[in-house]
């Protein structure tokens, strides 16, 4: 799978992403030309939750997958609308699907459906009947 210049920008903020936050390692990941696979070890456990007090206003805690995803979303928003000058217009599906990896085996096995999603897509197999790109 070749990435167009979109692509090239979620590439390169997944790899930033992981390089900025010193809490999480890149696996394998995809990207593919209307959604992004990637495995995300976040290297801490559990964070604390904040609750709102007189004294502390509620805020997101920083470390969790929701907070990771929101801001590489994010980035690659900004970036792909400055490109296309279509600034505050959305790139991204609303939400993500997550799922903890139990062992090891399905590890690989979810590691191996990452690095053959591409194959499916080029032979038909993932991709949708009427798919046309809007890039």
């Amino acid at each position: 799978m070749q990435l167009n210049s979109f692509g090239r920008i979620v590439e390169n903020e997944l790899t930033k992403t992981a390089n900025l936050r010193i809490n999480i390692a890149l696996d394998r990941f995809a990207i593919m030309p209307n959604h992004v696979h990637a495995i995300i070890f976040i290297n801490c456990r559990g964070v604390l939750q904040y609750a709102p007090t007189i004294q502390n206003k509620f805020r997101s805690p920083s470390q969790t997958i929701g907070a990771i995803v929101r801001g590489f979303k994010s980035a690659v928003t900004k970036r792909i609308n400055e490109l296309r000058i279509t600034y505050g217009a959305a790139v991204w599906q609303r939400n993500y699907h997550e799922h903890v990896i139990p062992n090891e085996h399905d590890l690989n096995e979810l590691r191996e459906y990452i690095m053959n999603n591409p194959l499916k897509w080029e032979r038909g197999k993932e991709k949708p009947k009427n798919w046309k790109s809007k890039f």
